[in-house]
């Protein structure tokens, strides 16, 4: 999937990542990657942290979103930004599907 330069999301099988949490590698190379996250309602992304830049969409669903400590409430259309190293998580208060960006791209997701 590295260089692809089409991907189809039907070829690509969903990772279980936390509870009511799954992901999709959509494609990649070594300066971005751009990965589909589907929530169940009420489900956790938990607080972390990486030295990526992430931008991401809310492709469906609502989210409370925390970044730095703050924490807005977020519908589909909306986006945020995680600069690097700053602390972030998201709780699903609907089933929904987020649209990951990294740079540059997350090694330990492939």
């Amino acid at each position: 999937m590295k260089n692809q330069v089409f991907t189809h999301d039907a070829d690509i099988a969903w990772t279980p990542t936390e509870p009511g949490v799954r992901r999709k590698v959509l494609g990649y190379n070594d300066g971005v990657m751009m990965v589909r996250v589907d929530f169940e309602r009420g489900a956790v992304g938990s607080l972390h942290q990486h030295v990526h830049v992430q931008c991401t969409l809310i492709e469906s669903g609502a989210f409370d979103v925390t970044i730095s400590g703050k924490t807005e409430h977020m519908v589909a259309g909306d986006c945020f930004l995680v600069p690097s190293n700053e602390i972030h998580g998201v709780v699903a208060t609907e089933a929904g599907v987020l649209v990951d960006v990294f740079t540059p791209m997350r090694d330990e997701f492939v």
